[in-house]
């Protein structure tokens, strides 16, 4: 300010000058804050029409170049390059914008977050190795050159130590002390200036350092971005205050959205106030609360926005040095001297929830290219923000911006650093702070009994509380390898501020049995279950951090269970009672499941349960015995709570809460659900083994019945009618029975048994597998996930499985090797119970295939840990052997109601169980050392009663029991069981006790085999008799098959021609030329036409087809396609009004396809069905449809085909030709006779119409026909017939069906009187055949006989609805089509705009010839039409004349540039093919002078001619019904050729037609070539199409997808000047990368708005287009502007499945066969089918707006 008034003082203006006049002035900040006051306002004056080129070069040239000027002492560009060059970082550093693709390798990462970017990965080891791809959301960093992110390889070769050359050179380029020195200068000030201004408040006033000139009145209203105002709320409140026009207002949205601020008013300080004003009102209207709007003076906006350039500057000039970003750090944490304020780095994160996007997302950047570049300062950095986290995390809460915009997202970057965290841990107890701020916001949430309640809470708020939770899994995701006593502690105290948390949890969200009346609300509980899934993990780090340390782990057990003992004292009631059961008594509290309330949540006895694992699993657990045998270990209390969890889970079961609502449904399945049963099912059931382990076996026992509510059930049997009751007790029987089975079953838990992770995964995936074979991602979905987010299949599930690959549809699955079928367990604990039944199903199934018995007895289990020893006590303790008495005696005695098969079954495994401990036992140790007595308990009679039975004759009297038959193999497995254990018993007993019970013992097993062996010949004798009896019924089917087939010959006859011959005997026979199977001229064969009968799909009565009937139609679709195309990048017409579609370019740019699926229906029917579709449609005018009506469109009734019109079906004439007439005509009429005759027929048109109408011929003078013999009516003399006449109905059809395809094939209004009607018609017929014909070529299929039903039955249909559309249109109308077609051939036709030879596809002029014809025949007085023999010479004229053409084309247009190798070859077409090039060259004064020889001319010939050949051959079949030859139902290049001409009625040598016709085509072939754009191609001055044309497909795609995500990292959007992340889309069709789904490149197209992809597909596939949406890994498939779907993209992992959203994240290759399928799709034209096909099954699409994609 002192130097503001000086004129000397000011600031000159060249850089260097600038930077010299710093270097005078004492105090550097004070000259540079002048500097800044007196330019920054200048440069952003106005906010509202910036020009950022503008403001970008001033403030460069102004301030930058000064500054660096004044820093390096020379020319800063040389000085950058230098530092450029020499110093590149060891860590990578980059910072991800949301959608970017990163990389993480499964095999070095130290956890999941570690992650590479797209350019170090691919320079990296890592490309090779086990990885994943995953789809950043934002502010992430790349990991690479930190060593403690990766077990190896954490360098790419570009970051590499000394990959920028010698160290030597290295130390040449550092900061000299001088550099320092000015950094050190510079740096202050410019930060100091930056966090002012970022976190300046006040809205009028600037700081008075920047103040050096008059205030103005200049101000802006800013409107800053929230989260609660959609777009639409803030345009609403923007176009209703400012009266700006939508596209202004939704700029100004964007801009808001994008940056977080926008100035949307300019002007006094009284106009912007009461903008604001209007903007807060007018948004308080539509939303909640009203928008966040300030008015600033413009100085603060203007140095607002420069604070931030500042700051885009400072992060570009830390890139280059490690001094200038310690220099940084050292500012940023230096606190100001006697001054309370925090340092500079904390200011700005204590103010990052009060900053707009804008202002965060430069800040955070200036983070990342400092501090987390040193690790020294990363550190300070961390402590900082642990210092203030709890602030900052209150201050995130509050926000509403998404995480990864906030300061709090950074704790990643640290707390996942090992290192670092134990620092943390150590120096700042950042667990136990992490856990306290998560308390300090839980009592939201605590009821009165201090516990928490989720009803009601926020769930944005629960999602920002979680983030709180991630940062605890961070710091615990590295587990420390040396233990300090100050981390001891630490962690300790961290722990205990845990058990606090879990403490509120335990028994959270108490519920209680509706009783009476349904629930009416169903109470939240997603929070409580969510809240379980995030602390899941973070449970389990807690129990391995613990298990790490012997101390660690003691200690903290004991806080544990000190914990639950307070929980539950505080919860437990001292009413008591006493039960009794078999001589047993147990006093426990009095509670009932039913009526008392339960909760399921407690994560505090489930941390106990996982600690007491850890216990056994280190061995620890032998220093706490005593501590387990006092009385100080109230184990009853501790199973308790579990134990009501699993009554309640049997009572849900047993639907008695099903007045509870779906909100307890739900609960219940996320309890036993993958998600959640680590931490929640499974810890049960381990409590309730600790429960068995530590209990007495029969109070245990008691325990679990008087929860179940079960005692009086096995004391006495309750008579009641009660069916509901009874159902009740029976399900609460059996699920108590299947819970008793995993506590004494369920051993594979690495600590109860001695099994290892390894072995538990791979029993998950064996019984997930004995399911049904399943895909890799079903069985990882099914499998539980670790803390690394890894389910640990990858390692074993090829020890239990093999793969099987998958087809060009579905996936890839593993099937279960056969030998681990043995491991299949019938009650697995973590089957549900769908999953339970199918199991058992599919394995009762594969033994009956086998022929064994249905047995399903439990695999042997391993033997219990030490600890858990006494658990298998349970099974032989007397309340069990009561029970299992209880229900089989009660099966014995048929009292159905009170007992099920489940229950029998449940107990034989239980008997399974015993039986097989004992055994195993019996085979370790002697008889005399073994305890466990199941074999003598179960042999015991139960009871004193006269027919009182022990278990073992219960069980042999069950086997005769008809109910249980399917359970007698498992009980005579379980019988054989007991022999087997007895012997084993009876082995260490006397010999001569031994000897005596030898014999009876053999006798019995003997008997036993007998019976066995028996029971197995019955199974065999059965499975035989159903074999014979499915043979016979097979073979009765046979048989009605071939007499149905013999009865109806007519309908199949087609279908033998389309399976054709034996090729073997095709071989063999010579070939022979049959003249009946030839199409064209005098020689043409009889037509085959059978009577066609059709069933109506809608009404389905049968009918005849004929003209005079009522019309039957098949449904179709016709659309715009750019398939066959030559030129992709070709713009096409958007709108059809100026198009004149006669003659089609040969590059077939676009043209119109008409598609069927080939069902038929009356047309009456098909309007009625129509016009139901139509009124259903108004009435349901809020639904939207899978169609547009109003554009014609429906579902096809019968396959829910996409259709937009109908095909009249019209019969085939039968014309038979009678040949001497023939050979009598053929020799009067030859090509120049014809051609003279047709001149005069148009010649004499011509006459009559000059008076009346204009001519339709109006070049031809009559001085050309002065000549002729022939006269107007010559053309009659060789045969005319009367005109078929049709239906009134036909004739409707066929109006309606030519509309439609004039509608939709030029997008313009329905026109019944347009003259491009017929035209249409005939070009759809044309370009149809051409379709299809590319298709049969490109699947390598035969011609003929291997097409679709529903394209032959559409083809045919199409062909001659073409031949008969002239009926409905006016003859001069047609004639004088005809006659511009004719005039590309006979150039005296010629008129004006004719094309010449090369400009035309000349099949379109053969099909519209061929039709339009008949049309010279009509005369005013009598409706006629050619005769067959007039027909078959104009049919074979017009194509021997359009062929020559063809050849001309073909001649003219061919290159060498495939000509290699030269082959002496002097056939007799070579010659004539050189001779014929020689006569062009003459006729065009040489300049065609093709140099090539004959032979390779005529291979060009037969090449690009085949094709058109082709193409007729399919027109004439179907327009004549003359049958083709055999060779053609065969794929064969060479018999093809030969047998096309013979069936087109031409020579092989095609070149004889040339000299046959010499004298008639020399004067059209001199024509032909004197057209002025012929000589402008032959001397290279325009382009032309070259034959055969290139066939499209799809464009070639990577093999490996990486590689596209590589292109796409570097896509930048054409449009946009932001680095923002976009969603390229890659064009199929044409390779094009496109910006999708964004503003910038949307374009207007007639008046409408469509997204870059949806215009892209108007030109480049006429609507319907192909992307693969590269960081999404998703196909969509457009089809016009509003319609879309997702398709599975072809590329791969290695198990066969697809990745949308790149979810899973393993590698993908291209799987060829998809890709291939997708090409198929795209060449059926059926893209548009399948997008509606989708639309019908997946309505969500309906909200996709894909018009702006």
């Amino acid at each position: 300010m002192a130097d503001g008034g000086d004129g000397a003082g000011a600031a000159p203006a060249k850089p260097s000058e600038v930077a010299r006049w710093w270097d005078e002035k004492l105090d550097f900040h004070t000259a540079f804050l002048q500097l800044l006051a007196k330019r920054v306002p200048d440069i952003y004056s106005d906010e509202m029409n910036s020009l950022p080129e503008k403001e970008e070069e001033i403030t460069q040239m102004t301030i930058f170049c000064p500054l660096e000027w004044y820093l390096f002492g020379e020319d800063p560009d040389v000085c950058l390059e230098k530092l450029r060059q020499s110093s590149i970082p060891q860590l990578c550093g980059k910072v991800f914008k949301g959608g970017e693709t990163t990389y993480s390798c499964r095999e070095c990462a130290i956890d999941p977050t570690c992650v590479l970017c797209m350019d170090c990965f691919q320079n990296s080891i890592h490309k090779n190795h086990r990885y994943k791809m995953h789809t950043s959301t934002g502010g992430g960093f790349c990991d690479c050159g930190d060593t403690e992110a990766w077990k190896t390889g954490p360098f790419c070769t570009n970051h590499e130590p000394g990959a920028s050359g010698s160290e030597e050179k290295n130390l040449e380029c550092q900061l000299n002390e001088e550099l320092i020195a000015q950094a050190k200068k510079i740096f202050p000030s410019v930060i100091k200036y930056i966090v002012d201004m970022t976190v300046w408040e006040e809205e009028k006033e600037l700081p008075p350092e920047l103040m050096t000139r008059e205030k103005t009145d200049k101000y802006y209203c800013v409107l800053f971005n929230d989260e609660h105002h959609s777009y639409d709320h803030v345009i609403y409140s923007l176009q209703r205050t400012l009266g700006c026009e939508l596209g202004e207002a939704h700029l100004y949205t964007t801009a808001i959205d994008k940056e977080g601020r926008k100035a949307v008013k300019k002007g006094p300080y009284v106009v912007c106030q009461e903008a604001k004003e209007d903007i807060k009102k007018h948004s308080n209207n539509v939303s909640q609360g009203p928008l966040n709007v300030k008015v600033l003076h413009a100085d603060i906006m203007a140095h607002q926005k420069f604070a931030l350039r500042l700051g885009s500057w400072l992060n570009k000039l830390m890139s280059y040095s490690s001094d200038f970003r310690q220099i940084f750090c050292q500012i940023c944490l230096k606190q100001e001297t006697d001054s309370e304020k925090p340092c500079l780095i904390s200011r700005l994160m204590l103010w990052d929830a009060k900053l707009y996007k804008g202002a965060r997302k430069i800040l955070h950047e200036l983070i990342f290219s400092s501090f987390f570049m040193e690790m020294e300062y990363k550190k300070l950095f961390a402590m900082e923000f642990v210092k203030h986290y709890k602030a900052l995390q209150r201050e995130y809460i509050n926000d509403d911006h998404e995480k990864q915009i906030s300061v709090t997202a950074l704790s990643v970057q640290m707390f996942t650093v090992p290192t670092l965290a134990r620092h943390l841990i150590e120096e700042q107890n950042v667990i136990k702070v992490i856990i306290e701020t998560l308390l300090e916001e839980l009592p939201k949430c605590l009821d009165r009994n201090g516990k928490l309640n989720f009803q009601g809470y926020s769930q944005e708020l629960l999602g920002r509380v979680s983030a709180i939770i991630y940062d605890l899994r961070y710091i615990l995701i590295s587990k420390p390898v040396v233990w300090t006593d100050k981390l001891r502690e630490q962690f300790l105290e961290g722990f205990r501020s845990f058990l606090k948390i879990l403490t509120c949890m335990q028994g959270m969200e108490e519920i209680k049995r509706q009783i009476g009346q349904h629930i009416e609300v169903d109470p939240d509980w997603e929070a409580a279950i969510a809240i379980q899934m995030q602390l899941k993990n973070i449970l389990f780090m807690f129990q391995e951090w613990c298990a790490c340390d012997e101390e660690l782990l003691v200690t903290a057990y004991k806080e544990c269970y000190a914990a639950v003992m307070r929980c539950s004292s505080s919860n437990y009631s001292w009413d008591k009672t006493v039960i009794h059961l078999c001589g047993h008594t147990l006093e426990s509290k009095r509670f009932k499941v039913s009526t008392d309330p339960v909760s399921i949540h407690l994560p505090l006895s489930r941390m106990l349960a996982g600690l007491h694992i850890q216990l056994s699993k280190t061995g620890v657990i032998s220093r706490l015995q005593e501590f387990f045998i006092s009385e100080a270990f109230q184990v009853q209390m501790l199973i308790e709570y579990p134990l009501r969890c699993l009554a309640l889970v049997a009572q849900v079961a047993a639907e008695m809460w099903r007045r509870n609502g779906l909100s307890l449904i739900s609960q219940m399945f996320y309890y036993q659900d993958v998600k959640c049963r680590e931490e929640m099912y499974d810890k049960d059931i381990i409590l309730l083994q600790i429960g068995a382990a530590y209990m007495d076996s029969n109070s245990f026992l008691l325990l679990v019945l008087q929860r179940y509510e079960l005692l009086d059930s096995f004391k006495k049997i309750v008579p009641t009618k009660d069916q509901d009751l009874n159902k009740q007790c029976n399900t609460l029987i059996e699920e108590m029975l299947q819970v008793l089975i995993y506590i004494v079953g369920e051993r594979y838990v690495p600590g109860l048994s001695h099994v290892t992770k390894d072995d538990v995964t791979m029993r998950e995936i064996v019984h997930l597998l004995c399911i049904e074979p399943m895909a890799h991602s079903a069985i990882a979905k099914s499998l539980p996930k670790d803390e690394n987010n890894e389910t640990g299949m990858e390692k074993v599930i090829n020890k239990v499985a093999t793969f099987k690959k998958p087809g060009v549809s579905g996936h890839g699955v593993y099937e279960l090797k056969e030998e681990c079928l043995k491991e299949y367990n019938l009650f697995f604990y973590h089957y549900t119970k769908t999953q339970h039944s199918k199991a058992e199903h599919m394995e009762k199934k594969r033994r009956a295939q086998e022929n064994k018995d249905e047995a399903l007895p439990p695999p042997p289990p391993p033997e219990f840990s030490a600890a858990f020893r006494n658990v298998v006590k349970v099974l032989n303790c007397d309340i069990m052997m009561h029970i299992l008495r209880t229900v089989l005696q009660r099966a014995l005695e048929l009292e159905s109601h009170l007992w099920t098969e489940a229950m029998i079954q449940m107990v034989l495994h239980l008997l399974a169980l015993g039986l097989l401990e004992e055994k195993q036992q019996l085979e370790k140790v002697p008889e005399e050392e073994v305890t466990f007595d199941f074999y003598h308990k179960a042999s015991r009679i139960g009871s004193s009663a006269l027919n009182a039975m022990n278990i073992l004759m219960i069980l042999e009297k069950l086997k005769g029991i008809q109910q249980l038959e399917s359970q007698k193999d498992m009980i005579n497995w379980v019988l054989q069981m007991f022999e087997t254990v007895k012997c084993l018993r009876e082995k260490s007993c006397l010999p001569t006790v031994a000897a005596a019970a030898s014999g009876l013992e053999s006798t019995k097993s003997n008997e036993m085999q007998r019976i066995q062996d028996k029971e197995k010949a019955e199974r065999k004798r059965k499975a035989e008799a159903a074999r014979l009896h499915r043979q016979k019924i097979m073979a009765q089917m046979s048989a009605l098959q071939k007499n149905f087939i013999e009865t109806h010959k007519l309908l199949y006859e087609n279908t033998q021609e389309v399976q054709g011959r034996d090729p073997m005997e095709e071989e063999s026979s010579p070939p022979v030329i049959d003249y009946t199977r030839i199409a064209l001229g005098p020689k043409r064969g009889p037509a085959i036409t059978e009577k066609e009968i059709l069933t109506c799909i809608l009404c389905q009565e049968e009918q005849e087809v004929r003209l005079e009937c009522a019309a039957m139609v098949l449904s179709a679709c016709v659309q715009k396609s750019t398939v066959l195309t030559q030129y992709r990048g070709k713009m096409l017409e958007l709108s059809g009004d100026k198009i004149d579609p006669l003659f089609m370019n040969p590059d077939l740019s676009c043209g119109t396809h008409t598609g069927s699926c080939g069902h038929v229906m009356h047309a009456s029917c098909w309007q009625k069905y129509f016009e139901a579709i139509q009124l259903n449609s108004r009435q349901r005018h809020h639904v939207e449809q899978v169609f547009d009506l109003e554009n014609g469109e429906y579902l096809c009734p019968l396959c829910k085909s996409l259709c937009n019109t109908v095909i009249p079906i019209i019969p085939l004439e039968t014309q038979k030709i009678n040949s001497e007439d023939a050979l009598v005509v053929a020799q009067l009429l030859s090509l120049s006779k014809w051609m003279e005759i047709v001149m005069a027929r148009i010649s004499g048109y011509n006459k009559k119409n000059a008076e009346e109408t204009q001519p339709i011929a109006p070049s031809l003078l009559d001085k050309e026909m002065e000549d002729s013999s022939s006269d107007f009516h010559s053309i009659l003399s060789f045969g005319v017939q009367p005109l078929v006449k049709y239906s009134n109905s036909i004739k409707e059809m066929v109006v309606l069906f030519a509309s439609a395809i004039y509608r939709i094939g030029l997008k313009v209004a329905p026109n019944e009187t347009d003259p491009r009607i017929p035209v249409m018609t005939w070009s759809t017929c044309a370009f149809t055949i051409q379709c299809l014909e590319n298709l049969l070529e490109d699947e390598d299929k035969p011609l003929f006989g291997s097409l679709q039903n529903r394209q032959h039955s559409g083809l045919k249909a199409l062909v001659q609805f073409a031949a008969a559309q002239r009926i409905t249109s006016p003859q001069n109308l047609i004639q004088r089509h005809l006659v511009r077609l004719l005039g590309v051939l006979l150039p005296s036709l010629k008129v004006e705009n004719t094309p010449s030879l090369l400009d035309v596809d000349l099949f379109h002029v053969l099909v519209e010839a061929v039709l339009s014809f008949p049309s010279l025949y009509w005369e005013e007085t009598v409706d006629l039409q050619p005769s067959c023999i007039s027909s078959a010479c104009n049919h074979l004229y017009l194509f021997h004349l359009i062929t020559m053409a063809h050849i001309t084309q073909i001649i003219l247009t061919t290159t060498t540039e495939h000509l290699s190798v030269w082959i002496q070859n002097d056939s007799e077409e070579a010659q004539a093919a050189e001779s014929f090039c020689k006569e062009v060259c003459r006729i065009t004064s040489g300049c065609y002078s093709q140099t090539v020889p004959g032979w390779y001319l005529w291979d060009c010939i037969k090449k690009g001619i085949t094709s058109y050949l082709r193409c007729a051959a399919l027109f004439f079949h179907y327009l004549l019904g003359v049958p083709p030859p055999e060779e053609l139902s065969i794929v064969s290049e060479e018999s093809q050729f030969k047998a096309l001409c013979s069936y087109l009625s031409l020579p092989t040598n095609l070149f004889l037609l040339f000299q046959d016709y010499w004298d008639t085509v020399e004067p059209l072939l001199q024509r032909w070539c004197a057209d002025p754009s012929i000589f402008s191609f032959l001397k290279e001055k325009s382009t032309a199409v070259s034959y055969p044309r290139k066939r499209n497909k799809l464009i070639e795609l990577p093999d490996d997808y990486s590689c596209l995500l590589n292109q796409c990292s570097q896509f930048r959007c054409p449009r946009s000047s932001d680095d923002e992340t976009k969603h390229p889309a890659l064009c199929l069709f044409c390779g094009a990368l496109l910006c999708s789904q964004n503003t910038c490149c949307q374009e207007v197209v007639n008046g409408e708005e469509l997204g870059a992809c949806t215009s892209h597909a108007i030109h480049c596939g006429a609507g319907v287009c192909i992307f693969l949406k590269i960081r999404d890994c998703k196909v969509v498939l457009i089809g016009g502007k509003t319609r879309g779907s997702f398709y599975p993209a072809p590329y791969l992992d290695e198990y066969g499945e697809t990745d949308p959203n790149l979810v899973r994240g393993n590698p993908l290759h291209l799987c060829h066969e998809r890709y291939r399928k997708l090409h198929l799709l795209w060449q059926q034209h059926c893209i548009i089918e399948e997008i509606a096909r989708s639309q019908e099954t997946n309505q969500i699409f309906f909200g996709f707006n894909w018009h702006l994609l």
